[in-house]
């Protein structure tokens, strides 16, 4: 018996990084899992290791800060997977450095669009569904950066804090409704979207964190499964921060 058997998972970016890691985890805990990715190639591939490890899962390509790709892709997904979303994880993203002086507008709102719009997308889509099966569970990638702030990432924090902000508001809404909604704020988890930032960054970040190290994404999966299964039921707009001491609270 699995922490979801029955259960229907929607990951967007789940075809790498943090996401590749959830989509696999609550795939082995029994969910059925539908992968919402930009890259085709690498969904498929998160899809195919669930499949030969006798898992189920389902693909949509498109971009979550559209909302017909979005419309689609749920329809999509839920078709192929045979029920409503139970569990959503917004976990699609995407990083860039820049300062604020000078910072392209496209810059910032293609920032806020893929984080906070793609979040309010997707969330607002499987809440009807959730509301009628009286159980969900809404998860939301922040970052510690959301408490702690950044040089030459105000885009990116104005982005997670956003997300932070939403994740409290949405709980009060929804949680006599049966659904949780809560975010998980890791540090800098060893991803290719944290290793696309530039190597001085990459340097100043590590030197900085207690311990010493970025984490993995193994390290971080697991309190995706804490909050998904009914083990987490008592979190109501929590940010869990998994983050190696970068920020303390």
């Amino acid at each position: 018996m699995g922490k979801l058997d029955g259960k229907v998972a929607v990951i967007t970016g789940g075809g790498s990084g943090i996401g590749r890691g959830v989509a696999r985890l609550f795939a082995g805990e029994g969910a059925a899992v539908g992968i919402f990715d930009l890259d085709a190639a690498n969904a498929k591939a998160v899809a195919d290791e669930i499949a030969a490890e006798g898992g189920k899962a389902a693909i949509a390509i498109g971009d979550v800060s559209k909302e017909a790709d979005v419309e689609a892709g749920l329809k999509s997904l839920v078709s192929a997977l045979g029920s409503d979303v139970d569990i959503m994880v917004n976990n699609a993203g995407m990083d860039t450095t820049h300062e604020l002086d000078g910072m392209p507008t496209d810059m910032w709102d293609r920032m806020l669009n893929v984080h906070l719009r793609g979040t309010f997308l997707f969330t607002r889509a499987v809440l009807p569904g959730m509301k009628k099966k009286k159980w969900g569970r809404v998860i939301n990638l922040s970052s510690q950066l959301a408490h702690k702030g950044a040089p030459t990432m105000t885009h990116y924090v104005a982005a997670k804090a956003g997300i932070m902000g939403f994740t409290r508001a949405l709980a009060y809404e929804v949680a006599r409704d049966g659904i949780t909604v809560n975010c998980v704020n890791p540090g800098p988890i060893n991803t290719p979207l944290l290793n696309s930032l530039p190597q001085d960054w990459l340097n100043r970040k590590k030197n900085e964190l207690p311990i010493g190290r970025f984490g993995e994404v193994d390290e971080v999966a697991p309190v995706f499964l804490l909050l998904a299964s009914d083990e987490g039921s008592y979190f109501i707009g929590a940010s869990l921060n998994v983050n190696g001491g970068d920020y303390m609270i």
